[in-house]
Order: C-alpha cells, then structure tokens, then sequence
C-alpha cells in the first residue's frame, strides 16, 4: 500500500511562491524508495547541481543543506498538480525539465505535509 501525504502549508523552495501555492490541498504519493520521512542533503533545482561532482562541491561550500522531508518521485507529483493547475504545472515543465527522470524526487518539508 502507498502512503500519501497531504500538502497543508505553503513547501518552502525556489519555485515562485504562486508555483508552490498550488501544492496546498494536493494529495501526493510518497516514493516507493521512501515511504517515510527522511533527511537528505538537497541542492535545490539548479541543473548544475545534479551530479555527484557538483553535490560534492554544494557540500563542502556550503550551497546544499541537509533537510527533512518527504519524497515524492516528482513526475508523479506534477501529473497530480496538472490536474489542479496546469500553469504551475507548465511552470515545472519550462524551468525544470530534467526533474521529469525517472525517480527524480521533489522532497517536501514535514512541517507542510500531513500523512494521510
């Protein structure tokens, strides 16, 4: 059974603040490969951060920081959001396409999310 969460407060990020708006209400499914909470060092949603070079170097100068959060493979949260908000949507598709890979996690912050 997958567990999902529930988007309750407006996630914290880079996208716009209308972008992140419209994941309040959404319900999500939480990644297979993590079906509960958990720290992670994040890099935010520069390209230039995706490989293990680069998230190497974000660590050790201090670009990345470690958070706590939930996963959701981010294909299958922004099919979600489509259905709500296509222009938030468009919005993950225009300004960051590579997170459309296959098991690219978005990780949203416990304090916005409720377990359902």
């Amino acid at each position: 059974m997958t567990r999902t969460i529930r988007i309750i407060a407006v996630p914290p990020g880079e996208a716009p603040d209308w972008v992140r708006e419209k994941w309040v209400g959404l319900e999500l499914p939480l990644a297979a490969s993590h079906p509960r909470a958990i720290a992670a060092f994040t890099t935010g949603l520069r390209p230039s951060s995706r490989n293990l070079l680069a998230a190497l170097w974000n660590f050790f100068t201090g670009k990345g920081r470690i958070a706590t959060g939930y996963a959701v493979e981010a294909a299958a949260a922004i099919e979600i959001l489509e259905r709500s908000s296509p222009e938030a949507a468009r919005w993950w598709r225009d300004n960051v396409p590579f997170m459309f890979r296959p098991k690219e996690c978005l990780l949203f912050a416990t304090h916005v999310c409720k377990v359902v």
